[in-house]
């Protein structure tokens, strides 16, 4: 069986099995890979960029490799390729959780449980919910749901279908490493900007992706392109913007502004300023829009893994013509 088959069949039943199952409840190996990280970053930590560097080489750098003699052990047996890449796809691939949390937040403020809620976003995201009031945690639960939509969806099916097992965990790996080290505290700004830089550029692609499937996924595609393209730029974030904007303008609500992430205040951008503010009933459109763009990226990247493969096959062709055509003569 071709690379790109595997890959499709692969991904399509992993990304199943997220939708039904969920992550897996005991032992997840992102849990395990971030306990690895973190004694890693006992080991090497120090207040300089050079040492973040090789603590992002080490670690995602070994995630990805260990994948890939996991990938070159199941050879060409395609049940278990198939099978490795479905496990691969169910772990690093988190739509189901990202809703589940969404969903019960959702449902404490439907109820007018705002102290439930406050408990239950550091679930979801990193924000300060204690002086938080429903609008304000409305939004927050909106937006986180907008960025990992792309990072632990999207994203991971794009570098899937780039490289197969070794792409799915490298790109987990990257990201998880940002949301350990990667933030601008004393403590990690020199030593997590490698990570962080890192997870830049492993994001851009299916950011943009993600962004562009939201604008066909979502009840106002005019609306996400405009917001898009006018408001994406201003977000701190290259990644989380697009995505940001392109969810505001498909929901027709008004992102960004004011936040605090451990004790640091930051004055964000007001994304998609034509719009309503978020009302505890767009959580629910969110996770929608959010399962609606996974699904679509999964068949972008299969189309797009299968053309390649079908392109690359056809070279080979042409090669092995040109090479034996004089033999033929």
């Amino acid at each position: 069986m071709r690379a790109d088959r595997v890959f499709v069949y692969g991904a399509t039943a992993g990304l199943i099995g997220d939708l039904l199952l969920g992550d897996p409840r005991h032992g997840h190996p992102v849990a395990a890979f971030g306990r690895a990280a973190d004694a890693v970053e006992r080991v090497l930590w120090r207040d300089h960029r050079g040492w973040g560097a090789l603590h992002t080489a080490v670690c995602a750098g070994g995630a990805a490799a260990g994948a890939a003699l996991l990938a070159q052990g199941a050879g060409r047996r395609p049940a278990l390729s198939v099978a490795l890449t479905a496990a691969a796809t169910w772990t690093v691939v988190g739509g189901a959780s990202l809703g589940r949390e969404a969903r019960a937040i959702g449902a404490a403020l439907a109820d007018g449980d705002v102290a439930r809620a406050r408990e239950r976003l550091p679930h979801l995201c990193g924000r300060d919910p204690q002086f938080l009031d429903e609008q304000q945690i409305a939004r927050a639960v909106v937006e986180s749901v907008a960025e990992n939509t792309s990072d632990a969806v999207v994203g991971a099916l794009v570098w899937g279908a780039v490289a197969g097992v070794p792409g799915l965990v490298g790109f987990r790996a990257v990201n998880t490493l940002d949301a350990m080290v990667g933030h601008k505290s004393p403590r990690y700004r020199r030593f997590g900007w490698a990570s962080a830089r890192l997870d830049d550029v492993a994001g851009w692609p299916g950011a943009r992706l993600t962004a562009a499937l939201a604008v066909l996924a979502g009840g106002d595609a005019r609306g996400a392109v405009h917001a898009w393209r006018t408001d994406a730029h201003r977000h701190p974030s290259p990644n989380a913007g697009p995505v940001e904007a392109a969810f505001a303008g498909a929901l027709g609500v008004r992102l960004g502004g004011t936040l605090s992430y451990g004790g640091r205040v930051e004055h964000r951008p007001v994304l998609n300023g034509r719009g309503r503010p978020v009302r505890t009933t767009d959580i629910e459109r969110a996770v929608r829009l959010s399962r609606r763009t996974g699904l679509l990226a999964l068949g972008v990247s299969a189309v797009g893994r299968l053309a390649v493969g079908q392109l690359m096959k056809r070279a080979r062709g042409a090669r092995y013509k040109a090479r034996h055509k004089g033999e033929v003569r």
